[in-house]
């Protein structure tokens, strides 16, 4: 990836308190690396040093931004991530395990080190100018959140979107954070053109387990509110309700997909949770802290929809899983959505439009 800096290691918490604002209660163990640093609980010292230690942001400058994605279970070809490991704290996420190539651990390390590709404008329209490129869709986003907050400062997600725009190419956002609106403009414009799509994610409409699932997102009712400009605004946007967690917010999936219709949402999908690697290590602590009565009965129902196993690396069942909990979860959505609905899907993006504007004319700070 062409990394211009050295791992910055944070000491790995032996007592695995929570800490505040975050979703995971410790470092985890790095795979790949042989040796790591560790933080025992010094006697009449409560409060693990990651407490008071800030967000740290790393500037790389990668070779390449575009990535091809070979996967049957998604509905993209490329992806691009203008930002590695996410501040939203989400203690089941999935790209988690993406912070240990970087040299880094999968928990907190993936909250408080965040590393900003500050060349990712320029290497789109790279990538954009060569002759091989299928003016396929891109998503923007897939492994981390493209408008967590240090995109507030750094605008990389509005400068990719603005590349789009001077190329005519069909991109996508899947975010959790309300800053999407600020960037209202250029959606219009591309919406326009058949050349964007918007996804929310929506997890939970409950304040206090949003506060500790998810903890530094945007809250649901704004979640709400943001569909409900982006639709308004011609924007074509719809629900992601992921990830589903047996007997924690299962029972919100028609709440959840009213509201999103409510607000003016096209249409919805889904995904139950599973805990590839090190993201299983980091799930089950920050679950026996918040929820111990159910925690036990949460991961056997997991399990079960995944075959014994809370991480699932099989095609065709990861994403939805299978089994009488799975396939009830299925149903009630599957019902839902055609309640809510209808038969609306999302609108194919346009690839016909697509040009090459002259060199040094794009507007890469709109």
């Amino acid at each position: 990836m062409g990394a211009t800096f050295r791992p910055y290691l944070l000491p790995m918490v032996h007592d695995e308190k929570p800490v505040k604002g975050r979703g995971a209660a410790s470092q985890v163990r790095n795979r790949f690396l042989k040796q790591h640093y560790a933080l025992e609980h010094w006697e009449a010292i409560d409060e693990p040093m990651e407490e008071a230690r800030p967000t740290r942001y790393l500037i790389e400058h990668p070779k390449s931004i575009v990535n091809k994605v070979d996967s049957l279970d998604l509905p993209f070809v490329h992806s691009l991530n203008p930002y590695q490991g996410c501040e939203h704290g989400c203690a089941y996420c999935y790209a988690r395990p993406t912070h240990e190539y970087w040299g880094y651990s999968a928990g907190l390390d993936f909250e408080q080190v965040i590393i900003v590709k500050r060349n990712a404008p320029e290497l789109l329209e790279k990538t954009l100018r060569h002759p091989k490129w299928k003016a396929e869709p891109i998503s923007i986003s897939g492994a981390t959140d493209p408008y967590q907050p240090i995109e507030r400062k750094e605008e990389l997600t509005r400068r990719l979107l603005r590349v789009a725009s001077d190329f005519n190419q069909p991109v996508s956002l899947i975010t959790k954070n309300s800053m999407v609106l600020r960037d209202l403009d250029i959606l219009q414009e591309l919406a326009s053109r058949k050349l964007v799509a918007v996804a929310i994610s929506l997890t939970t409409l409950n304040e206090d387990l949003r506060r500790v699932m998810e903890p530094r997102t945007s809250t649901g009712q704004n979640r709400l509110r943001t569909i409900a400009a982006l639709h308004d605004s011609g924007v074509p946007v719809m629900a992601m309700i992921a990830p589903i967690i047996p007997a924690l917010n299962e029972t919100e999936v028609p709440a959840l997909l009213k509201a999103a219709a409510d607000a003016g949402a096209l249409t919805a999908s889904y995904t139950l949770l599973r805990t590839n690697g090190p993201v299983q290590a980091v799930f089950e602590q920050w679950l026996r802290h918040h929820f111990p009565d159910r925690a036990g009965r949460i991961m056997a129902q997991t399990k079960a929809s995944h075959g014994g196993s809370m991480n699932d690396s099989m095609i065709g069942r990861r994403m939805r899983g299978e089994g009488a909990f799975a396939e009830n979860i299925k149903r009630v959505f599957t019902l839902m959505r055609k309640r809510y609905f209808k038969e609306a899907a999302m609108p194919t993006l346009e690839r016909g439009l697509f040009k090459l504007p002259p060199t040094g004319q794009l507007d890469l700070f709109g």
